[in-house]
């Protein structure tokens, strides 16, 4: 059981051993999250250009059958929303901050436990130099109405069933993942 802090900086740190329990085959991928915690340098801040934590948003409908995606501006693949933490360090209330700006959607919930981890390449673009974002990934519900808004940050949303994520030759591996992962809990429960 995951024991919540009041300092958001402890809490992740206690998710994430948590994470690299609950998922073994993946706790090789937790460490460099837990070393990053160590930085001197901020690493919740996007100016941190050796990298720094994102939060991204695996966000399911009611029935937990269908994924909101975005149609990435800037880097032109459908992806999770999710975005930069700017200094927050409740990884969990910036991702469902994100939820709501990229989706336009009211009436979200966010599980405080992450779901998903991934360290990934962001390239040049324009004067930032290529980086790496450090995605703590964590599943946020619409409980509300699933009629969402494309922001600036899309080119377009769209809702998708997470069990044809398997089979599409376009989806990111990260993306599969997800939803094995989303697959195999629900047929836990």
């Amino acid at each position: 059981m995951l024991v919540r802090h009041s300092d958001p900086y402890v809490e992740l740190r206690s998710s994430l051993i948590d994470y690299a329990r609950r998922w073994p085959d993946e706790a090789e991928r937790t460490q460099p999250f837990l070393d990053l915690l160590d930085d001197a340098e901020d690493p919740f801040r996007r100016e941190r250009l050796a990298g720094h934590y994102t939060g991204g948003c695996w966000l399911v409908d009611r029935a937990g059958e269908r994924v909101l995606l975005t149609h990435h501006r800037k880097l032109g693949r459908w992806l999770q929303l999710g975005g930069h933490a700017d200094g927050d360090r409740d990884l969990a209330r910036v991702t469902l901050r994100e939820a709501e700006e990229e989706s336009g959607l009211g009436d979200l919930s966010v599980d405080p436990v992450p779901f998903d981890l991934d360290r990934h390449w962001i390239p040049e673009r324009g004067e930032v130099p290529g980086h790496w974002h450090y995605d703590v990934r964590y599943v946020v519900r619409a409980l509300g109405s699933e009629d969402y808004v494309v922001s600036e940050e899309s080119l377009d949303l769209a809702w998708r069933r997470i069990d044809e994520l398997l089979t599409d030759p376009g989806s990111d591996e990260s993306m599969q993942r997800m939803a094995r992962k989303w697959l195999s809990r629900e047929s836990a429960a």
